[in-house]
């Protein structure tokens, strides 16, 4: 079974990141949950979103896991929340910083030796969507790293569940959104 945990604050997509990513995935025939833990519910707290993706019906309904995925779309919660808790060998963390990776690791020792990738998603979405909600730069970024999708595939999909809900310019600017993580992430 695949996991991924979102760190976030409320507001900045992450409930939506992947509930979309759950649509998304859902349409491959894999069997998917996407959830929420919030502590207040208010603009600005820090909370947590999860998926979990599986050949089989996911019968854990917990939010307790062992993430493949860490991602982390706030950037100030990579240093007062612990992100790293109950991760695997194998957890792969994609956090969104300004900062180079050997600045992100001194400031943060615990990610030393993890498999880490970096990138500006707020950066990104301002200069795409136009405000900062950097869930979806974040799943273009989770595409590239994970290879669960193929982009093309992913794009049209994410942007059919979209469609239901957005203008056709916001849905353009996620799509560029998307890409360039896909393209920016390292």
């Amino acid at each position: 079974m695949l996991e991924i945990r979102w760190h976030s604050r409320a507001g900045q997509g992450a409930v939506t990141g992947a509930k979309g990513l759950a649509d998304v995935v859902a349409r491959t025939g894999k069997q998917v949950q996407a959830f929420a833990f919030y502590g207040s519910a208010k603009r600005g707290a820090a909370m947590t979103a999860y998926n979990r993706v599986d050949d089989m019906p996911v019968m854990n309904h917990e939010k307790f896991m062992r993430p493949d995925y860490i991602l982390v779309i706030d950037p100030g919660l990579t240093f007062i929340t612990d992100i790293c808790a109950n991760e695997k060998e194998s957890t792969k963390y994609i956090i969104t910083t300004h900062l180079s990776k050997d600045e992100l690791v001194a400031k943060k020792p615990d990610l030393k030796g993890k498999e880490l990738y970096t990138l500006d998603c707020i950066k990104i979405s301002l200069e795409t969507i136009g405000k900062s909600v950097p869930n979806a730069p974040m799943l273009g970024a989770l595409m590239k790293v994970s290879n669960m999708l193929d982009l093309d595939y992913f794009l049209d999909n994410f942007i059919d569940v979209l469609g239901k809900k957005l203008s056709q310019k916001i849905i353009d600017a996620n799509r560029e959104a998307i890409t360039r993580a896909y393209n920016e992430v390292k």
